[in-house]
């Protein structure tokens, strides 16, 4: 399948992509992701395997629409986790610890 990245075709197939992360260990992922086989790849490191061009010449939206469009499973930002909402009765008996048994 015919894709623009970063202003240049490339003719990508999914076997072609499979084949050129084989072997490829994945960075630790802190944004959008791209699944390939049973590994999760950062977006901008796939792109960078698959068109051999410099992270910052491309854009990760390209990256994934591309992979998206070959059928890869894709992610978008891990979603931050709901921030608690304790009383003030629960964050003062926090901050204050258990309390001690004296015997």
């Amino acid at each position: 399948m015919r894709c623009v990245i970063a202003r240049f075709p490339f003719d990508l197939t999914r076997s072609g992509v499979l084949e050129s992360m084989k072997g490829v260990k994945p960075e630790p992922v802190t944004g959008e992701s791209v699944i390939i086989g049973r590994r999760r790849y950062p977006a901008k490191q796939v792109g960078q395997v698959i068109t051999r061009q410099d992270r910052r010449d491309f854009s990760v939206g390209e990256v994934l629409r591309a992979m998206a469009q070959l059928g890869f499973t894709c992610r978008a930002l891990p979603e931050a986790a709901p921030a608690r909402s304790d009383s003030p009765l629960q964050r003062a008996s926090a901050m204050l610890g258990a309390p001690h048994l004296s015997v």
